[in-house]
């Protein structure tokens, strides 16, 4: 009997449920970097992730209201509103995958004191490649000399038209953050001449600053929107601004789509007023103007300058930093200041 007892007593108890024990993060829709790295988020977080939860969205945030305190969200979305930070009262931190901040309400995280972290420069460097990608496929036409060789049209109709040489052109760079830095050095690179807008005159750079985006398009021979979207910048390149470009003249987008007037652009590339556009962004994701589907000078990119592993696993590291400094009471890795 003794012996029975001893061997009970040593019985282990029951493994508790390690995600207890974790810090509570909610997430109302997978931002991509967690399809790659949700484990090792999920051995550092409880993910209370609401696309597996039978509730609606508000009542998911309404059943989390007084434990939750951050949340992981991306600029896909949805939309961080007003409406559903009100529903968690206790949230003190929203962190998103994204540059861009277009995607929550900054209003009213500022009112409630809610910290906002996003991806820092980690992006920047990818993003800019793809900038200088979608140019130099614009003016040499390498994704238009593509189908034609695929489509055998060099054996029927001879020679492929001439492309455009990158070097000595004016390029424009509309925002000079981060991402606009590094595709200035990179064009530097090839020779090209750089201007810029931004929101304030960089001290440390000595390419020319146009206070007017107009401006800055009738001296360019490129215009490349690097800022981010804001009330101020949506549809801030309108036809005024495309028609000063000209009938040469090449835009990419590597921002976000809003910052174009997508219905003037398209007209004026139907209609011949603009030489060219590369566009990695587009105002109705994932839907992009048909009209653009024909035309060979169009270079059309499903929003993935992001896209190599190199910065998602640079994203999910300071990701997972700013959880655990946020957690830790320590100042975050990439905190979003007010401006």
């Amino acid at each position: 009997m003794a012996s029975d007892h001893a061997t009970t007593s040593l019985t282990p108890p029951p493994p508790k449920n390690q995600s207890q024990d974790l810090p509570q993060v909610i997430v109302l829709k997978p931002p991509t970097v967690l399809n790659f790295f949700r484990d090792l988020f999920s051995k550092k977080f409880d993910l209370l992730v609401s696309w597996e939860s039978p509730l609606p969205t508000d009542q998911f945030l309404t059943t989390h209201a007084h434990s939750v305190q951050a949340m992981l969200c991306s600029g896909t979305g949805p939309p961080i509103s007003a409406d559903s930070i009100r529903l968690l009262p206790s949230l003190k931190l929203v962190a998103t995958t994204s540059a861009g901040l277009n995607h929550i309400d900054l209003t009213e995280c500022r009112k409630r004191g809610i910290a906002i972290a996003n991806a820092g420069e980690v992006f920047s460097e990818d993003v800019a490649d793809m900038a200088v990608a979608l140019l130099i496929d614009v003016l040499r036409k390498v994704s238009a000399a593509d189908r034609y060789v695929r489509q055998r049209l060099w054996a029927t109709k001879g020679d492929f038209p001439l492309g455009s040489k990158l070097g000595g052109k004016r390029i424009g760079i509309v925002g000079l953050g981060s991402i606009g830095f590094q595709v200035a050095k990179r064009l530097e690179a090839f020779g090209c001449s750089i201007l810029y807008n931004s929101r304030k005159e960089k001290e440390f750079v000595s390419y020319p600053f146009y206070t007017n985006v107009c401006e800055l398009a009738a001296n360019s021979d490129a215009l490349i929107i690097c800022c981010g979207l804001t009330e101020q910048t949506r549809h801030m390149i309108n036809r005024e601004v495309l028609l000063a470009l000209g009938k040469e003249g090449v835009i990419v987008n590597i921002g976000r789509g809003a910052i174009i007037d997508e219905k003037e652009l398209v007209q004026c590339l139907v209609q011949g007023e603009i030489g060219g556009a590369g566009l990695d962004v587009f105002e109705n994701e994932p839907n992009a103007p048909k009209e653009l589907f024909a035309l060979d000078n169009v270079v059309l990119a499903p929003h993935m300058a992001v896209f190599t592993p190199e910065s998602f696993k640079a994203l999910c590291d300071i990701m997972i930093g700013n959880l655990e400094a946020f957690f830790s009471n320590k100042p975050l890795l990439s905190p979003v200041m007010n401006e």
